[in-house]
């Protein structure tokens, strides 16, 4: 009886400590978090069919999974953040621009998990927008994050603090 005891210690003993778990998905140092982020500079087209301004469709440079969140973020310039410092400014799509004459146009974007378009829609007949600084050279940023870290809308800054990345990092896609 002593043995069996002494054999059923030692045998918890030598199971319990040999456990490790379950490891998780792979990060660097622990992260594992795997969104991607990247930017591109489009100019809008006029469709006459649906009334509405589009990009080209842009592929994404990585893969993405149809359960992936796509964030998209309009570049609106730079502000002074003090110290003689500045700091980019984005806006998270959909953004609203509003004209003094009551008209509205908004940037949208549409997405599948193989490519990404922008899109300018608005409440008046868009063949007469011809403002260059709303069509022509806009900057998008495109983040994708993976489902499970998307719970709220985070702000540019504190996406790019989670996934450990500055901006220096985000590659730029010409088209």
């Amino acid at each position: 009886m002593k043995n069996i005891l002494l054999f059923l210690a030692l045998s918890s003993t030598v199971l319990f400590t040999s456990c490790e778990g379950d490891p998780g998905p792979p990060g660097q140092d622990g992260v594992s978090f795997l969104g991607q982020v990247f930017e591109t500079t489009v100019n809008f087209q006029y469709d006459s069919g649906a009334n509405n301004f589009s990009s080209s469709f842009i592929s994404f440079p990585f893969t993405v999974y149809e359960s992936d969140v796509v964030l998209v973020y309009r570049y609106e310039g730079q502000a002074d953040i003090g110290g003689g410092q500045t700091a980019d400014v984005w806006s998270p799509l959909p953004q609203n621009i509003f004209y003094n004459n009551g008209d509205i146009i908004q940037y949208i974007f549409t997405n599948t998990f193989v490519d990404i378009q922008m899109l300018i829609e608005g409440n008046f007949d868009l063949s007469t927008l011809n403002d260059p600084g709303v069509l022509n050279n806009q900057t998008f940023r495109i983040a994708v994050v993976p489902a499970e870290f998307a719970a709220t809308n985070p702000s540019m800054k504190e996406l790019l603090e989670k996934m450990q990345v500055d901006g220096s990092q985000i590659e730029k896609i010409e088209l």
